[in-house]
This record gives structure tokens, sequence and C-alpha cells, in this order.
């Protein structure tokens, strides 16, 4: 026997304020557009303990210029010494016949002959990356002789 109506349980979730109700009023609409032809596009905010001066600036177009230069000659070099097995490969069928631990040679060169390469070319880029990067540094340590 009960007294009265049961209340309904509260909703599950955390307690706090209900969301609140939508503006009853017009939504303002906002129109995002690019800037005009000639018109001075915004520029980034820096970070306020670096400073930014036009020497920085060429030293670091300089630093990013001689890494995509080792990066195209490292990949150049890859590619160059992969033709090169394939050159042997193609040049030299007698090595089909050349049988070792049951697969023959041109097949071990296919499938292990470019890690080799690969790993040469990656101490050479890591190595190469980090001089650039060292100099980069000791000319930005050094600043501007005037």
């Amino acid at each position: 026997m009960s007294a009265g109506p049961a209340e309904p349980a509260p909703p599950p979730g955390p307690a706090g304020p209900a969301d609140p109700a939508p503006p009853s009023g017009p939504r303002e609409r906002v129109r995002v557009t690019a800037p005009k032809p000639g018109e001075p596009l915004a520029t980034a905010a820096g970070h306020p303990g670096l400073e930014r001066s036009d020497t920085a600036t060429v030293y670091a177009a300089s630093l990013i210029r001689s890494q995509l230069r080792l990066a195209i000659v490292c990949a150049a070099g890859f590619v160059v010494s992969l033709g090169m097995l394939w050159l042997v490969l193609a040049l030299a069928p007698g090595l089909d016949g050349v049988v070792v631990a049951g697969a023959p040679v041109s097949w071990l060169l296919l499938a292990f002959g470019a890690y080799p390469a690969i790993l040469a070319f990656a101490v050479i880029f890591i190595v190469a990356s980090t001089r650039n990067e060292a100099g980069y540094r000791s000319l930005m340590n050094a600043g501007p002789s005037a």
C-alpha cells in the first residue's frame, strides 16, 4: 500500500545544471571567406621566447634546403643501387642455376639484396642530417658577426 505516486528516478549521468535552453531568436549567420588577392595574410603567432630576424630566417631556409638536398641525393642513390641490383640479375641469368639453402641465388638477391642498401643509406642520411643540424645550431648560437 503506497501513500502516493512514486517520484521518477533521476536520469543517469553527472549531476549538474541541465542543458541551457536554445536561443529563442534567429541565429546570426557568419560568412568565412579567403583573403582577397593582394590582401596580407595573417601571420602565425611565434613563440614568445624566440626572436625572429632576417638572419635566423636565412639560416632556417638554408637548413631546409640542405636537408632536402640530402634527402634527394640519398633517395636517388638508393634507386640507382636497386637499379644496379636489377641490372646484375638481368645480365647474369646463370645465377638462377646456383642454389643456396634450397633457393636460387637470384631469388635470394631479390629477397635480401636491398636491405644492406637500405641500412647504408639510412646511416648516411642520419650522419649527414645530424651534421647539417649541428652546423645550423652553431650558426644560430654564434649569431651574426657584423
